[in-house]
């Protein structure tokens, strides 16, 4: 893959657990992390169809957790912001729907399920390129959703799995399975007003890792992390 280990900046994450922990902030933020090679299927398609140049860009992951979903998007960008509004020992904490004075290149995330609709609207005015966001496949249906999104912002994209992408609330788990369907949604400024449907083939096998599950992260150099806002 040509966009790989281009990153200069992503923040040390903590060990995952084995046992969901007793925080209430897993159920106030619907914190259920993204397996690293659903991010990664991600990129690659955003590079395949010119719509991204990760290693000239940066990224700002505006709900990263852990870091599930920053720590892949530092293998295709050249920089990432990881902020979360809850402290999870993983990037900033940064609230996304109050701060305006940041900007970055691509916004991508797993949002709060709830909050979604306003990440969208929040991270398409402070992209310059475009936003990316993994979703519910139920996020598309909804007349309220339709005629305050969609209608007013309709994705350029939309970015399906072939096969399921399992997540469960808390960590990640690699034998996990899941009744939910989660697809890519993507706004790319240059694309213009329609959208279009896109499959992501069958692509686990290929870009799943051990490391992805290890029971403590890999370290990363204290000396590159982020400085703070991605370049005005």
């Amino acid at each position: 893959m040509s966009g790989q280990n281009r990153s200069t900046a992503v923040m040390q994450r903590r060990a995952k657990t084995k046992e969901p922990r007793p925080d209430d902030s897993f159920d106030a933020f619907d914190y259920y992390p993204t397996p690293a090679w659903g991010t990664r299927a991600l990129c690659e398609w955003l590079e395949a169809e010119g719509l991204a140049s990760p290693g000239l860009q940066d990224v700002w992951e505006p709900a990263c957790g852990e870091g599930h979903m920053a720590k892949p998007l530092g293998e295709f960008f050249r920089e990432v912001y990881a902020a979360d509004v809850c402290a999870r020992g993983f990037g900033d904490v940064d609230d996304f729907l109050w701060h305006s004075d940041r900007r970055a290149d691509w916004i991508i995330t797993n949002p709060p399920f709830r909050l979604a609709s306003q990440f969208a609207t929040t991270a398409f005015d402070r992209a310059r390129f475009g936003v990316a966001m993994l979703v519910r496949i139920a996020f598309l249906e909804g007349s309220d959703r339709y005629n305050n999104l969609f209608a007013k912002l309709p994705p350029s994209h939309i970015v399906q799995f072939a096969e399921r992408l399992p997540m469960v609330k808390g960590w990640v788990d690699r034998n996990a399975s899941s009744a939910t369907a989660y697809t890519w949604v993507v706004w790319h400024k240059a694309s213009g007003s329609s959208t279009r449907f896109h499959w992501l083939a069958p692509c686990r096998k290929r870009l799943e890792r051990d490391s992805d599950y290890a029971s403590s992260a890999g370290k990363f150099d204290a000396s590159q992390l982020s400085a703070g806002e991605p370049a005005a």
